[in-house]
């Protein structure tokens, strides 16, 4: 027993549905087995690129700051429900960027900072920052 089909209905039940005497069997709700087809994802194909600009599954902060690497960058930063400083900003050479932080140097002090994107409200450069991923030509 226990395989979710009613005795002698030859129909799957549904979780949760009870099995009501003398229903008929063409109201009674059957469920679908699917077999699991490969379902096309975001990176299966690349998306569209306009000239001059990142393809768009690339346009992220981290892959921007990612290719301003080594630049100096001012960081605007907000930190609710914090009696202390709401806001903060931080002044730095931008060393590695992840999903969901930043690394950058304070060139004067030498300091470290590892700065989490939630709490990152935008950057400012004193320079041209880079946007465009390098082609790579084939051989």
């Amino acid at each position: 027993m226990g395989t979710g089909m009613p005795m002698g209905s030859g129909m799957p039940m549904m979780p949760g549905m009870p099995m009501m005497p003398g229903m008929p069997a063409s109201t009674m709700p059957t469920v679908q087995q699917m077999s699991s087809p490969m379902m096309p994802t975001a990176m299966s194909a690349p998306a569209p690129s306009v000239s001059g600009q990142l393809p768009l599954e690339q346009s992220y902060i981290e892959n921007i700051l990612r290719l301003n690497r080594g630049k100096l960058g001012t960081f605007y930063m907000t930190y609710e429900n914090n009696s202390e400083w709401n806001a903060k900003i931080f002044r730095g050479i931008i060393e590695a960027a992840g999903r969901d932080h930043i690394i950058i140097s304070d060139p004067k002090t030498g300091m470290r900072y590892l700065l989490l994107m939630v709490n990152l409200d935008y950057v400012t450069f004193d320079e041209p920052i880079v946007y465009d991923y390098p082609t790579i030509q084939p051989r």
